[in-house]
């Protein structure tokens, strides 16, 4: 059996004349979450259509299992189409009971009334709404009608599950408990995923794999923490929240470490490239410690970075540091160190990273 559930191959989709999507390549594996994450407007959507087979593309191909999807026949599209389920932002629930709802595509399949009432009875206690069957879907909330729409999506024993931005128009805590549900069940199913969605954490959280899509096109592609922590570009850098970009020439190695000229600082990186090559010195503002008085004692491959605070951002549990040394540097650290250390505008600190924790990216 190939690895492969969905492929795309050289796929171009336009919308008035105007190309809002260009993948030339792009594989959906047997089992995994794969994340679609990107700014409004990217072509997260529009890809997800055409993976779900509701939209077809101008030129290029789209295979499910291994048999490329003949979009001229409606016969055809059918059948593969019964073998997927989406989750969509909106949870477009009918004007009937919860129970009802998550029953809706099985009566639709016509399975045997005992059937439909297994799987409906089963996937109302697994997301933990059994005491809601009898609810009228108008009276639910936000995340009881998202359950609900998961619930009839996964009744249906899907193949492959499309997530558009399920969790997107929730509060924080709601959202935050949906994401951990969705985790789990998941996982436990076995489910192949496509997820989309504009939130890095979600991203992060939720996929195997995170494919970055920039103006219709796939930026990059790969393990969900090697994409977060080793971006290819500058611009997927600072979508995925690297705002520590310092423009910087590998001038040398040292102990396995290349050096970096940033101008008015030296850094440090356990990075790969070129002597003489131009390149961007980015850290994640979570690796970056802050030291409010005197230099710092640190350990051999510590970059040291001193300078002076010019914007904080106090949150609830984590608050943004941004610090002018010459190049721009930002932290993120507890809101408990903010307070402790009493962060105001303009007072020296010393920020210090790993060269580890360094990743270059070429100019």
């Amino acid at each position: 059996m190939s690895q492969s559930l969905l492929e795309v191959h050289d796929v171009a989709v336009t919308y008035d004349g105007r190309t809002v999507l260009d993948v030339p390549h792009l594989v959906v594996r047997r089992g995994e979450v794969l994340t679609l994450v990107g700014q409004n407007g990217s072509g997260k959507t529009t890809l997800l259509r055409l993976l779900g087979l509701l939209i077809r593309p101008i030129r290029g191909r789209v295979v499910f299992d291994g048999e490329e999807v003949d979009f001229s026949s409606a016969r055809h599209l059918l059948e593969l189409r019964r073998r997927m389920a989406a989750v969509m932002q909106e949870p477009l629930l009918c004007r009937m009971s919860v129970r009802r709802n998550v029953a809706l595509g099985l009566r639709f399949r016509r399975l045997p009334k005992p059937e439909i009432e297994h799987r409906v009875d089963a996937w109302l206690k697994r997301l933990s709404i059994s005491h809601l069957a009898d609810r009228p879907a108008s009276k639910l909330s936000g995340g009881e009608a998202q359950r609900t729409s998961l619930a009839r999506a996964m009744t249906l024993n899907p193949e492959v599950l499309f997530l558009d931005e399920p969790l997107a128009a929730l509060d924080a805590p709601t959202r935050q408990s949906l994401l951990q549900e969705f985790q789990t069940v998941l996982a436990n199913s076995g489910v192949t995923a496509v997820f989309a969605t504009h939130d890095r954490g979600e991203a992060l959280g939720l996929g195997d794999r995170v494919a970055v899509l920039m103006r219709g096109r796939v930026a990059q592609v790969g393990p969900a923490e090697t994409v977060f922590s080793r971006p290819e570009q500058v611009e997927v850098a600072r979508f995925l929240g690297m705002e520590t970009l310092i423009p910087g020439r590998a001038t040398g190695t040292a102990n396995g470490l290349v050096q970096v000229d940033c101008g008015e600082v030296h850094l440090e990186a356990a990075g790969d490239c070129d002597l003489g090559e131009d390149v961007y010195v980015s850290v994640r503002p979570e690796e970056i410690d802050l030291h409010d008085d005197g230099i710092p004692d640190v350990r051999d491959a510590c970059n040291v970075v001193a300078g002076r605070v010019a914007r904080t951002v106090r949150a609830e549990t984590h608050s943004r540091v941004e610090i002018d040394c010459g190049a721009r540097v930002v932290a993120v650290i507890s809101s408990a160190e903010f307070r402790e250390m009493r962060f105001e505008t303009g007072c020296r600190v010393h920020a210090t990273f790993a060269a580890r924790a360094v990743h270059l990216i070429r100019r």
